[in-house]
């Protein structure tokens, strides 16, 4: 215990201040989210949420889950380029990508957790089966795919404590695992997309369209890339250690062909349905619909540049854009397009908000040390070494010339 508490004050001590304010910050979340936790699960959804029987579908489904699961689709994104077509040069950025997409989705299970009534009948799909039902089809599909992002993880433990045996005996299922993943991801996408088309009278036309579940399922497709480049950016600040621009690179001229298919066949749907007038209109939905279109083009404008591809905080801004415009095409479809159809008007809890920011906190903080612990990350080598050592002495002349000055 004493060893414990050396290493953690010796750790608070090589702290500059900002991380220091930035563990102050995470420690408040964590604590109110307990807090909110206890009061949601002894008092119910009343206590803590302004779900309605009007409108039960709030924040919570719209951020933890539909949009969680958007968000961690850079697993089956990724793995589906370095496995199944091929290009190694992103082998490097698979494991904080499964990481990052495995506890995603842990977060969209809990998050379910919160949001369900009932949530002690959540095993029921395991053997009330429905097979007519989409949600029925998106359960399984999301309880599959963790399984298998499960598996593509363990290597990384194996590999830790150098478990050989076994380690080789579960590379040797890499590939059908990678494909297994890449057809649950397909499927379960897509199903969230259809679960909105039994509301046409309820979801406005902007977002209502008979083409929803290839929509999602090209948003995922767009937003995994975006995902990766964000989460990559952030754990290079966080640990201190080189970006891996040049993937990085080559992976935003992937992002950028997806966004062009995706944002394209939006405009065109828009077209064929008929609504191009309903996008200008300048009432609630459009300003909201004007939004999620404009972020996604301004993204498609920062990486039609060389330069800003090649470029990480070039990069860092066209993924943030990229990354908030779907999560918030999940909100408009979700809460945003339903208001009106329903009659009903919703704002989110402060405390739904809160549950929602320790969710996301317990992740962020599960994921570094995951990473501070276990081999995520590729080995720097001496000259990225050198490399970073040079930039970080640069940056402190830098610096001390502008104080001098």
């Amino acid at each position: 215990m004493n060893a414990v508490l050396t290493a953690v004050r010796h750790e608070i001590d090589g702290m500059n201040w900002k991380r220091k304010a930035a563990w102050v910050v995470v420690i408040f979340l964590l604590l109110q989210g307990l807090f909110l936790t206890g009061k949601r699960f002894i008092f119910g959804l009343g206590a803590v949420t302004n779900l309605t029987d009007e409108f039960p579908w709030g924040m919570w489904i719209s951020f933890d889950v539909v949009g969680g699961v958007a968000l961690a689709a850079g697993g089956f994104t990724l793995c589906f380029l370095v496995y199944v077509i091929g290009y190694h040069k992103f082998h490097d950025i698979v494991r904080p990508t499964v990481l990052t997409a495995f506890l995603g989705y842990v977060l969209v299970a809990v998050g379910l957790l919160y949001d369900l009534g009932k949530y002690y009948n959540v095993w029921h799909p395991m053997i009330m089966w429905n097979p007519h039902s989409v949600m029925f089809e998106v359960a399984w599909c999301v309880m599959l795919y963790l399984t298998v992002l499960f598996l593509e993880f363990v290597p990384v433990v194996l590999e830790k404590f150098k478990l050989v045996k076994p380690l080789k005996t579960l590379q040797k299922f890499t590939i059908p695992l990678v494909i297994a993943g890449v057809l649950l991801s397909t499927l379960h996408q897509s199903s969230l997309g259809s679960v909105f088309l039994i509301v046409p009278e309820k979801l406005h036309p902007l977002w209502y369209t008979p083409i929803l579940p290839l929509l999602f399922f090209l948003s995922a497709v767009v937003v995994g890339p975006a995902m990766v480049i964000v989460e990559s950016e952030l754990s290079a600040r966080v640990f201190r250690r080189g970006l891996e621009l040049n993937i990085l690179s080559e992976l935003a001229k992937y992002l950028q062909v997806a966004l062009f298919v995706y944002v394209g066949l939006k405009i065109q749907d828009f077209f064929v349905r008929k609504v191009v007038d309903q996008v200008f209109t300048m009432h609630y939905e459009s300003l909201f619909m004007l939004l999620e279109l404009g972020l996604l083009v301004g993204a498609m404008v920062i990486l039609a540049f060389p330069k800003m591809r090649t470029n990480s905080r070039g990069l860092f801004w066209a993924g943030s854009l990229v990354v908030i415009g779907i999560l918030l095409n999940r909100f408009n479809v979700s809460w945003i397009g339903m208001q009106r159809g329903s009659g009903a008007t919703y704002m989110p809890a402060l405390s739904e908000i809160g549950v929602s920011l320790f969710l996301v906190t317990a992740g962020a903080l599960v994921f570094y040390f995951v990473c501070r612990f276990f081999p995520i990350f590729p080995a720097i080598s001496e000259e990225d070494t050198e490399r970073i050592e040079s930039l970080k002495s640069r940056k402190e002349k830098r610096l001390s010339a502008q104080v001098v000055k």
